[in-house]
């Protein structure tokens, strides 16, 4: 399959063309493209531009809100609730993301809660801008589908619901974990699709358990079949994915029954046509001056670092990383090449475009 390799601020502009010609307030685009290239650069490429196509069914669909505004609804010391009207969650996650930081900064700690939002993209971004400003970040979301296939079950029942922590350090980089609760996420799925690349074992299986490594059947079983579907972290449908399992159901109590956001088998068999996905997020900011002297945390987390960078290295070409030590490398070479679009996704984006009267702008004529 043919790729080519997009620099950066050309595929920011793309994603700016067409959130603007669907008449997203500006700024609000801005933010939801900023987010959506720097996904891609970290080497997400399951939530950055390629989440386009999804974004256009659910504007079609009516239920999205694109010029509606972030809102403050509860504001209480060192927490708050925004509604994100119904809009991408990008604005309304960043916004709520600073306001858990600020609050840290202030009281220790900080929790920020949102409710009546979408799709956000990767949790990691947001735990990064935590990190960037000098606390720890944690963030959860519950999720809009349903993919995961609880243990001893033959149809899926909770999503992806993702967690991701970041944490300053001092010479190294951040310690950065983004991470789904079921064993890959489902836009990786989609990514392997797009690319026509076989699936590794134990990421999907069919209604009876059995893994799936076609990436067609893969997407089949994940968007649209009512069974089967992805295995919860652990890789497979035995006991030890309990943990997994649980882990996903953690997830949603706090970013969707805490913050007041839908539960999607419940949502699924009530929603009306046109009607919000109500995606709640969850938001939280630990500033280690509260526990610690200044710089005494970030000088203990570089020894922690440097401990597992030294560890010997199974293969000698291949030392011990650290979480977010990937995603920084593969952002210093896609800054470098380019960002990766396939030509199955190009043929996309060049539709959405024909479609929504924006320019298409990824290659030069």
């Amino acid at each position: 399959m043919n790729i080519m390799h997009v620099d950066a601020d050309r595929v920011r502009q793309q994603i700016l063309s067409i959130l603007n010609a669907w008449e997203m307030a500006s700024d609000l685009a801005q933010v939801a493209a900023d987010i959506m290239v720097e996904t891609d650069l970290l080497g997400v490429d399951s939530h950055g531009v390629s989440m386009l196509m999804m974004y256009e069914e659910m504007r079609n669909a009516g239920m999205l809100s694109l010029q509606a505004r972030p809102t403050v609804v509860r504001d209480r010391g060192c927490t708050a609730l925004l509604d994100g009207g119904a809009s991408l969650g990008h604005p309304v996650s960043s916004m709520a993301m600073n306001l858990a930081i600020d609050k840290a900064l202030l009281h220790g700690v900080g929790i920020v809660g949102v409710r009546n939002s979408h799709h956000f993209g990767a949790a990691g971004l947001y735990a990064r801008m935590a990190s960037a400003r000098g606390v720890i970040g944690m963030v959860t979301t519950a999720t809009r589908g349903i993919s995961l296939v609880p243990p001893r079950a033959s149809v899926p029942v909770l999503g992806t619901n993702p967690l991701a922590f970041a944490a300053p350090a001092g010479r190294n980089r951040p310690f950065v974990l983004d991470m789904s609760t079921t064993t890959v996420a489902a836009n990786k799925v989609k990514v392997y699709h797009l690319n026509d690349k076989t699936m590794p074992a134990g990421w999907v299986v069919d209604r009876s358990g059995q893994v799936v490594r076609d990436p067609h059947v893969g997407m089949d079983y994940v968007f649209k079949q009512p069974d089967g579907g992805l295995t919860p972290l652990g890789g497979s449908l035995e006991l030890g994915s309990h943990k997994g399992y649980g882990l996903a159901m953690m997830v949603h109590i706090l970013a969707g029954t805490l913050m007041g956001g839908s539960f999607s088998p419940i949502r699924n068999r009530t929603q009306k046509q046109g009607d919000p996905d109500n995606i709640g997020h969850f938001f939280m900011a630990i500033d280690p001056r509260a526990f610690r002297d200044e710089d005494e945390f970030e000088r203990d987390l570089d020894a922690v670092i440097d401990t597992m960078h030294a560890t010997t290295a199974a293969n000698p070409d291949e030392p011990v990383l650290v979480a977010g030590d990937p995603e920084a490398m593969t952002h210093e070479k896609r800054m470098r090449e380019g960002i990766p679009i396939p030509e199955t996704l190009d043929a996309h984006i060049r539709d959405i475009c024909s479609r929504s009267g924006a320019a298409y702008l990824l290659q030069q004529s």
